[in-house]
């Protein structure tokens, strides 16, 4: 497969078949996404694999935390303004427009309107479920690495979703499994020290469900491209 093809395929998934992923099969993905690069090769990543009951006993006490409306806190500032909290956030020109459109063509797709709040609350429930994914990969990075190391996570990150298409499978990239870090290190006690950057539901994509026909759109290139000669 051409890594031209691979991106065009890849998409955020939301809904998943319940068919088992061979666990041989996400530690070939892993073993090849480590060779991504990092500065002076200093491999930032650390991941734990959840599947069966450790990923649903994580899920079930991340959506009990959403859904009796504990706040959510990131361990670090993923939004504008320096934010942990997405409510606290500020958004402005193109990238509050982008995001705007994001979620109405998703809203659209699913027939949700503005007015329908348990649609919508429910909707937004299912990223901590992992989209009932049969894998889902939590990522935790060292709490002393600098900003480089964040976008050396990025490379990473990217190296694990396109390997999943070349897999036939299916992948959504997910901030949302890192709003309740705490929760997520008492699960997983091992990284009691690590800070809980994010999550990555895996598996075969559901084709039958309207939500996977639902695609996001990108900017023309001449708005994000100068080019110098």
């Amino acid at each position: 497969m051409r890594v031209e093809d691979a991106l065009f395929i890849r998409k955020s998934t939301r809904a998943f078949l319940k068919d088992p992923v061979d666990m041989s099969i996400i530690t070939n993905i892993l073993e090849r996404a480590k060779l991504s690069p990092s500065g002076d090769n200093h491999q930032p990543w650390q991941v734990a694999v959840l599947t069966g009951k450790a990923k649903d006993n994580l899920c079930s006490k991340l959506e009990k935390a959403f859904r009796s409306d504990k706040e959510p806190v990131m361990d670090y500032e993923y939004y504008p303004q320096n934010k942990k909290s997405e409510k606290e956030t500020k958004w402005f020109g193109s990238y509050k427009e982008n995001r705007k459109a994001c979620g109405l063509a998703l809203y659209s797709q699913l027939g949700i309107t503005k007015e329908m709040k348990k649609e919508k609350n429910d909707l937004y429930a299912k990223n901590y479920r992992g989209f009932d994914a049969p894998v889902i990969l939590i990522f935790f990075i060292d709490k002393d690495l600098g900003k480089g190391s964040y976008i050396d996570y990025g490379i990473f990150l990217q190296s694990i979703m396109l390997l999943t298409v070349e897999k036939g499978l299916a992948s959504c990239p997910q901030g949302s499994l890192g709003e309740y870090a705490d929760i997520v290190r008492q699960e997983l006690p091992e990284y009691k020290d690590k800070i809980v950057l994010c999550g990555m539901s895996i598996g075969y994509e559901d084709n039958t469900n309207v939500i996977n026909k639902y695609r996001t759109g990108r900017q023309d290139i001449n708005n994000i491209v100068k080019y110098y000669d």
